[in-house]
């Protein structure tokens, strides 16, 4: 006799949203989740450097909407790990619409962090 299958939750219930500590919900997949933020922070970024961004290397939900620290090539060298990079906070709002930016680092590809 075969063994019974699990049963699986339905996908609108796992998938529609994800309850905080503070017993709000928001939405997990489409506008407004991170993955979401993350392409919203890097593709307006993108567009107004003329420089595509190379990773997001934090994001966090603020008050307002997000904040991302973006990496991006600044200045491309022989040998890699002598190109210059920054890393810029971008703010954007709750409807995903960058409202700042700014840079707050500028290292090269080779450096390691000494921080902390």
């Amino acid at each position: 006799m075969a063994a019974a299958e699990p049963r699986r939750r339905s996908s609108s219930s796992s998938r529609s949203t994800d309850r905080s500590a503070t017993g709000g919900s928001r939405p997990r997949s489409g506008k407004g989740n991170a993955a979401w933020a993350i392409r919203s922070a890097a593709g307006q970024l993108q567009e107004l450097l003329g420089r595509a961004p190379e990773s997001v290397s934090a994001l966090k939900p603020t008050e307002d909407g997000w904040e991302a620290d973006v990496e991006v090539l600044e200045l491309e060298r022989v040998p890699e790990t002598t190109s210059v990079m920054a890393t810029y906070r971008v703010t954007l709002d709750k409807e995903g619409d960058l409202v700042g930016y700014e840079r707050t680092r500028r290292y090269t590809r080779g450096q390691i962090d000494r921080r902390g």
